[in-house]
């Protein structure tokens, strides 16, 4: 079952564009884990005081990821407090993707495709959201 299966047997499925907020949800669990591997990629790696900053905003980044898909998969009539969440999880996933790309580890590369994949998604969220 995929995230936009199980997305249609909501009875509030009416509320969002349906494949927008399932690539919402898909991005935002593929960043949460690739910040937290990259994270801990950073910590074990040859000099992890250097990596401080990256460290320190891809748990950052993971957590809001992880809330977002959370909150997402929620669909429901909630109000529109929602959207203030999308919009700290585009930020945040900003933020890390321009400090991920500026170190050579692949792991770091692939977190930036990740961050940028996800803030990329819940900007297209937004805008089709009603």
């Amino acid at each position: 079952m995929t995230t936009a299966d199980m997305l249609t047997t909501h009875p509030s499925r009416d509320t969002f564009d349906l494949d927008e907020l399932a690539a919402a949800i898909d991005a935002a669990l593929r960043c949460a884990q690739t910040c937290a591997t990259c994270a801990d990629a950073c910590l074990h790696g040859d000099d992890p005081a250097s990596m401080v900053t990256c460290i320190d905003l891809d748990t950052q980044c993971a957590a809001i990821c992880r809330t977002t898909a959370e909150i997402l998969s929620r669909p429901g009539p909630n109000g529109d407090s929602w959207r203030e969440i999308v919009k700290a999880c585009i930020a945040t996933c900003r933020e890390c993707a321009a400090e991920c790309s500026s170190h050579d580890h692949d792991h770091c590369q692939q977190c930036a495709e990740a961050c940028t994949a996800c803030a990329d998604a819940c900007e297209a969220l937004l805008a089709v959201a009603s």
